[in-house]
């Protein structure tokens, strides 16, 4: 179902009507606008007001674009808009229905806001979600006094256009929450869902990284130039992007983050991050985001 073609949320589905997003970057404002475009009422809060104007103007410029593409209709780009608040302070999130944490994929940054949303959230009911693409829920789920109503909503880059949502329950999810999540995700949201067991990398990562890591390595054997690389798979496998463009665009800090987790929960070789993307990673070359990868952008 396109996005034009549904109508506003009037009442709740499965208890969910008013929406909050932690973190406004890349995949927060994607989020953010997911949600919007949807018919729900959705708060973001980023930790600095620069930050926050900053996810501002994301949201708004995507909305515009896709409104320039006829994807949705001016109106439609407009009540989007008006769906949207923002703030610096989690203790706005008080009267939400649902919360997806969609930070740095750092443990100690995400526990901690898990920690503050449990204590400002007032709804007994109210589902705590994270968007980690690698870190196991159940220690998100354990930091606060409702591990029952905490699981993982893992969307994926770019939000609004990618049909894919992982769900992940922590072994404390509760049956209700995850039905109800696969509802919201599904009937309003309009995404597919699949459900991963709380193992890093969950289903898509747990495929992707490896095959990513391999084509940096090779790249960094210098058995193929970056363009060789990429153009064998968009061409020899039809893949829509090659490992090394998909990798900047993903984010190379993400990469080896996500790398990372699974190298340390599977101590598998083929999980461990090659020295090149480290490397990366502590110049700061970190892909499209950042103008500068294994490609440069402007």
């Amino acid at each position: 179902m396109k996005f034009s073609e549904r109508h506003e949320v009037t009442e709740s589905v499965a208890g969910v009507a008013r929406v909050g997003v932690v973190g406004c970057g890349q995949m927060g404002a994607g989020i953010a606008e997911v949600c919007a475009r949807s018919g729900l009422e959705v708060r973001v809060a980023e930790t600095t007001g620069e930050a926050l104007e900053f996810g501002r103007t994301r949201l708004a410029n995507s909305l515009g674009k896709a409104a320039d593409r006829g994807k949705l209709s001016q109106q439609e780009c407009d009540e989007a808009l008006e769906r949207l608040s923002f703030t610096t302070d989690l203790g706005d999130f008080a009267d939400r229905d649902l919360v997806i944490e969609a930070v740095i994929e750092n443990e100690q940054v995400k526990t901690e806001i898990f920690q503050v949303l449990d204590q400002v959230v007032t709804s007994p009911d109210a589902i705590l979600a994270s968007n980690t693409s690698s870190i196991p829920l159940v220690k998100l789920a354990v930091a606060t006094s409702r591990p029952d109503h905490v699981l993982g909503i893992h969307f994926f880059n770019p939000a609004p256009i990618q049909q894919l949502v992982e769900l992940i329950p922590a072994l404390t999810t509760g049956e209700d929450t995850i039905k109800r999540a696969e509802t919201v995700v599904g009937q309003v949201l309009g995404k597919h869902t699949i459900r991963a067991q709380d193992r890093s990398g969950f289903v898509v990562n747990a495929l992707l990284i490896p095959y990513l890591l391999s084509a940096i390595r090779m790249f960094e054997s210098g058995i193929a130039s970056r363009e060789d690389i990429d153009n064998g798979m968009e061409l020899g496998c039809a893949h829509p992007m090659g490992p090394l463009k998909l990798s900047d665009l993903i984010g190379l800090d993400t990469v080896a983050s996500v790398a990372d987790s699974m190298y340390a929960e599977y101590k598998e070789p083929l999980y461990a991050a090659p020295p090149l993307l480290q490397r990366m990673v502590d110049a700061g070359r970190l892909g499209r985001k950042a103008g500068a990868g294994f490609y440069t952008y402007s």
